[in-house]
């Protein structure tokens, strides 16, 4: 499916990028003229949205006020659910993002919007952090998935506080807003014809790893996530071995 390093999907700025990681070097300037003359450019997004999610009643504040920043991995996590046509219907998959780095911790498709949708993505995104993450502010947008009974006991659990944006503000999750962008850019969107729920899966399962792990990042200094990542924690290890 996937072709080059950029996947089809870079524009100039990451393809420029992309190209100086490899030890290229290239001015900016030349990569955007040469993609003009070949007319390759970068993928962009889809204006179209339907509704993912209906508001819940017991709804907690909103503690990142828009902020979203993080001093380090497993700080802030933000969580979305966006929506995919396929052959048999409408499939729907939904993402937990950490805000330190903007890695994809969790992740789950389903063809259906029930709460177990929200659940298996956080699920995964505390097992892949290891279990109990004492502190992190979970923030999401009003849906029921995320104000149900079941999510919150889940994130007391783990030690985790719940912080939701207010109702029908999509700024109040650009965070996971722009993820969610990203995906139907970046694969739903870019490939089409999708057949069902297995199709999605497999291929959302491949976007994640590559997102995670090659694609660069503006917010991480046009590097990866995991990347980004293990370069905070040897920084870390390093000042206490200093000590």
């Amino acid at each position: 499916m996937w072709r080059g390093p950029g996947r089809g999907l870079y524009g100039a700025r990451k393809v420029w990028g992309q190209l100086n990681r490899e030890g290229v070097g290239v001015a900016r300037c030349t990569v955007e003229r040469l993609m003009r003359e070949l007319g390759v450019s970068g993928v962009t997004a889809s204006r179209k949205r339907p509704r993912t999610t209906l508001p819940g009643r017991d709804c907690p504040g909103d503690l990142l006020e828009r902020d979203f920043t993080a001093e380090g991995p497993n700080v802030r996590w933000v969580a979305d659910i966006t929506y995919v046509a396929t052959a048999v219907g409408w499939v729907y998959t939904a993402f937990v993002q950490d805000l330190f780095s903007r890695r994809i911790v969790g992740w789950q498709v389903a063809d259906h919007l029930g709460a177990d949708l929200a659940l298996d993505a956080l699920d995964m995104a505390i097992w892949a952090r290891g279990g109990s993450i004492d502190g992190l502010v979970h923030h999401s947008d009003r849906g029921v998935q995320y104000t149900s009974i079941r999510y919150a006991e889940r994130l007391d659990q783990i030690g985790a506080a719940r912080s939701v944006g207010s109702k029908g503000d999509s700024y109040d999750n650009a965070a996971a807003e722009s993820l969610n962008s990203l995906y139907k850019k970046e694969l739903i969107d870019f490939h089409g014809g999708w057949k069902n729920t297995t199709d999605v899966t497999l291929a959302t399962m491949e976007w994640v790893a590559w997102y995670n792990s090659e694609r660069l990042h503006s917010f991480c200094g046009n590097t990866p996530p995991t990347e980004y990542e293990e370069t905070f924690h040897q920084a870390a290890a390093d000042t206490c071995s200093a000590v």
